[in-house]
């Protein structure tokens, strides 16, 4: 459909979308104390965004609880992007030196590592006398 709508065809590289996707889980999940750090800073700048639309003060504490979940729900969903772009560069920078197929190997094992950590990471955090 939208190929009958534009005048040039536009291809997808299923090989690059998985490399991506498995480069950006790996970084995801490895760098989770970043991860969360940026969701808290976007959901702060969203509700202070939003703080400016509203002119009655009573309207904008009757809304609040429910508009901050939104916002909260919203941050977790953009904080995904810088790591999405962090695993485009770490693809395509392996692609380039090593080939396709090692960069969706590396980004299979970056993924696989990074969840072990992350699963001892977190062990670790609600067990700490063991």
């Amino acid at each position: 459909m939208i190929e009958e709508l534009l005048s040039f065809k536009i291809t997808i590289d299923p090989n690059a979308i998985a490399g991506i996707s498995l480069w950006s889980l790996g970084l995801y999940l490895a760098l989770s104390s970043l991860n969360q750090w940026i969701a808290y800073q976007l959901q702060r700048w969203f509700n202070f965004a939003e703080r400016s639309l509203y002119t009655s003060e009573a309207e904008f504490e009757r809304t609040r609880k429910g508009r901050e979940s939104q916002n909260a729900f919203f941050a977790s969903l953009f904080s995904i992007v810088p790591f999405l772009l962090l695993g485009a560069l770490c693809h395509y920078g392996v692609e380039v030196t090593l080939g396709t197929g090692w960069s969706l190997s590396l980004g299979a094992i970056a993924t696989l590592g990074s969840a072990i950590y992350e699963l001892g990471r977190r062990d670790g955090q609600e067990n700490p006398d063991e």
